[in-house]
């Protein structure tokens, strides 16, 4: 930029502009290079980041494709637009790669989950997350202590403060045998990473209760994680929230309608920063998808806001939504077998437009809407942590 342009005015300019472009200017100019890795700047990006991507997992790879994550543009050159994708080296390191779980995605941010060798002597394990940024390939491994034990299991969720833009791993114990859980006086665990503390802590909040019982990962949106649950004495589907800056438990009831059917047939998504149920039902060879949009402040209520009537044999479930509002549909139908598809649904048409297809029967696609962001770029990637120490990995495995 000229430096006839007042400091203030670069800096107003900076803030609109791609992540990619910033990274350019880091390496050209060191007073850029200062303005752009403060924390301050980095928050004020975060709200003018216009750059929406869609990254999609699929747990086998996809079509002729040896990948099994496939990142595309969403904007008007959708789906034809993929971009380059370069997954941490570390991740590879997981002992079931591929077949690792991303446990969250917040403000640009993904967290993997897996287990890494330990001691080869006894091919012991140790439960590790990573951090991740695509734009800035920023990687911070961190160590989980005590994920699943022959009694316990642990379900974790990932998200970012709104109010600190400060990364959060949650960590919920549950009696692994469910009917114990409510008989039992060992008391329910939750503890929170927050990487800047670099360690893990107690959260003694208001817990959720003994009788609820998480399903499935958790979804960040608006500052809130959400599982869907049951409470296995009412035996009722439930969502239960978690405040990622007051890190407070809430519980939000479902549609009458919805209370009571079979869980595995509802899923949680996000629309415009807003929380969406999704409950698929089988009519014949269609399946009908009912879509509800949570809305309201502290009392919180869904609302419908269509069904999505889908010619799939087998199954179809909703997998998220285009920054336009078009959802995306996983199907499988018996003309298909044994490839699942993945489409955008035209609510005008009512057609589904597939662009990506599975290798294998058993594989189901995840859909993550991101936007880029410069989060994470004042870290440092080579460190892991966990309560008491930190171990240095070599750059090479981690970007």
């Amino acid at each position: 930029m000229s430096d006839n342009i007042p400091l203030e005015i670069q800096i107003e300019i900076m803030k609109r502009l791609p992540v990619k472009s910033l990274i350019q200017f880091r390496s050209v100019s060191k007073p850029w290079k200062s303005i752009i890795d403060t924390p301050n700047f980095i928050a004020a990006h975060l709200h003018h980041t216009q750059q929406h991507r869609l990254l999609v997992y699929c747990d086998e790879p996809v079509g002729d494709d040896p990948n099994y994550y496939v990142l595309f543009a969403d904007n008007d050159t959708f789906p034809q637009h993929k971009l380059s994708l370069t997954i941490p080296l570390l991740v590879n390191e997981f002992i079931d790669y591929p077949n690792i779980s991303i446990i969250g995605s917040s403000r640009g941010l993904f967290c993997f989950h897996g287990d890494v060798p330990n001691n080869p002597r006894d091919a012991s394990v140790q439960p590790m997350a990573i951090i991740w940024n695509p734009c800035v390939k920023r990687v911070i491994p961190v160590l989980v202590p005590d994920v699943t034990t022959k009694f316990f299991i642990c379900f974790l969720g990932f998200g970012v403060c709104p109010t600190t833009n400060d990364p959060k791993i949650i960590k919920i114990r549950f009696i692994r045998d469910v009917s114990e859980t409510i008989t039992s006086h060992i008391p329910r665990q939750v503890e929170v990473f927050t990487l800047s503390t670099r360690a893990w802590r107690s959260s003694y909040g208001n817990l959720p209760p003994k009788s609820i019982y998480l399903r499935g990962s958790a979804l960040d949106v608006d500052g809130f994680l959400y599982w869907l649950a049951n409470d296995i004495i009412a035996m009722t589907n439930v969502i239960i929230s978690f405040d990622l800056t007051s890190e407070e438990f809430r519980q939000v009831n479902l549609p009458d309608s919805l209370t009571r059917c079979r869980h595995i047939n509802l899923s949680i998504s996000k629309l415009r920063g807003s929380l969406v149920l999704s409950h698929v039902i089988e009519e014949g060879d269609n399946c009908v998808i009912s879509v509800w949009l949570m809305v309201g402040g502290v009392a919180k209520s869904f609302s419908k806001l269509y069904s999505v009537n889908v010619r799939a044999t087998y199954e179809a479930w909703l997998r998220g939504f285009r920054k336009n509002g078009e959802p995306i549909i996983e199907v499988l139908e018996e003309d298909d077998l044994p490839f699942f598809k993945l489409g955008v649904y035209d609510p005008y048409s009512k057609r589904i437009s597939c662009f990506l297809t599975s290798g294998m029967m058993s594989a189901t696609f995840e859909v993550y809407p991101y936007m880029e962001t410069l989060l994470l770029l004042d870290q440092t990637n080579v460190a892991v942590y966990n309560e008491t120490n930190s171990i240095n990995f070599l750059d090479d495995l981690v970007v």
